[in-house]
């Protein structure tokens, strides 16, 4: 069985957010200013005047929080391998350092022409802090919030990633070579003893894709047994990045569906396309198989499907899609993901 990179991210509910997924950053900054909104109508005295209070806390909220979350995004490796108190402790103290330094250097911008001491500055910190604790507390809260959801997801995908079809198909395909080809018929077995093990993988696993497309290519050759000349396949990795990390069992039940769906109402087969490669920071897979436009060969079960898109979700937020294309006589899916290549501390609850 393939050695799997654990990173558990979706179980670690303790762990600082990834201050490098888009999800993250784009949530900070709504909720902060959204924050700021309400702080500006509160102290607003008509219509007119919630404008120019936003205008007023907008000169140092801005620059405050773009230069924070820059600042974690640069130190979130870092941050990952402390403990979830010492990074919680490390992001409010930067908050409180960015605010003053940005505060001071601003000069007359912010520094009032009446001598108050140091008490604007400390204010401000102050609500620095709180902001930043208020949205720590919210992406823990998320954490746990979300986790029920995990559970739900993961069970479906261990009831839903090989269904019993499969396996009683590949029984009797091997029962039927055992005495003509003993050989490949061991090698079938040994091949569904390697699916069926990853199949029972824990869902915060992450391997790489060369080993998902080698138990893909499994899979395939179970399926050849039976379905012989019938099922063609085309792979296009050359350029595949073999270090690319991404969630077990992606690759397998896109390929069950494209079979059950695709080639087996065709009496004379046909071909499936897969490629995967990388695009700058993004991992690419894209998986065609043809259609049948007329008649139904099987009621599709969309559970393995869609579990599919709730694991990337869980797992990447908005930095990973999925969507389908649906033509005349074929089916095309298209999952994007990060280009991961190594395992990191990433909470996706964020």
């Amino acid at each position: 069985m393939p050695n799997m990179q654990s990173i558990n991210q979706n179980t670690m509910s303790d762990a600082l957010p990834d201050f490098r997924n888009w999800g993250v950053i784009l949530r900070s900054l709504l909720l902060v200013n959204g924050m700021a909104l309400l702080v500006a109508i509160a102290q607003a005295s008509s219509w007119q005047d919630i404008l120019k209070r936003i205008i007023d806390i907008s000169t140092l909220l801005q620059p405050v929080l773009l230069l924070n979350l820059l600042l974690l995004f640069i130190l979130n490796s870092w941050l990952a391998r402390l403990t979830y108190k010492q990074g919680a402790t490390v992001v409010l103290l930067l908050a409180v350092t960015v605010t003053l330094m940005i505060y001071h250097l601003g000069g007359k911008l912010y520094i009032s022409a009446v001598d108050y001491g140091h008490f604007h500055s400390w204010r401000n910190a102050l609500l620095s802090s709180v902001i930043a604790g208020l949205l720590l507390v919210y992406f823990r809260f998320r954490a746990h919030a979300l986790s029920p959801a995990l559970d739900e997801a993961r069970l479906q995908a261990l009831q839903a990633r090989i269904r019993p079809h499969f396996l009683f198909n590949s029984i009797n395909a091997v029962l039927g070579i055992v005495r003509a080809d003993p050989k490949r018929a061991e090698t079938a077995l040994e091949d569904m003893a390697d699916l069926f093990r990853m199949a029972m993988a824990h869902d915060g696993d992450l391997v790489t894709v060369r080993q998902e497309v080698a138990l893909a290519r499994q899979y395939l050759a179970l399926e050849q047994l039976r379905l012989g000349g019938r099922l063609k396949v085309n792979w296009y990795t050359d350029n595949m990045p073999d270090d690319a990390l991404l969630p077990p069992l992606i690759l397998q039940p896109l390929l069950e569906n494209a079979v059950y769906h695709g080639i087996e109402p065709l009496a004379e087969g046909g071909l499936i396309d897969i490629k995967l490669y990388r695009n700058g920071n993004e991992m690419h897979l894209e998986m065609y198989n043809p259609r049948q436009e007329q008649g139904s060969h099987h009621v599709g079960n969309k559970i393995a499907l869609s579990n599919i898109r709730e694991r990337l979700a869980l797992q990447f937020d908005v930095e990973a899609s999925y969507s389908v294309e649906i033509g005349k006589d074929f089916y095309h899916v298209h999952i994007k993901l990060p280009y991961v290549k190594e395992p990191l501390h990433l909470p996706s609850f964020s």
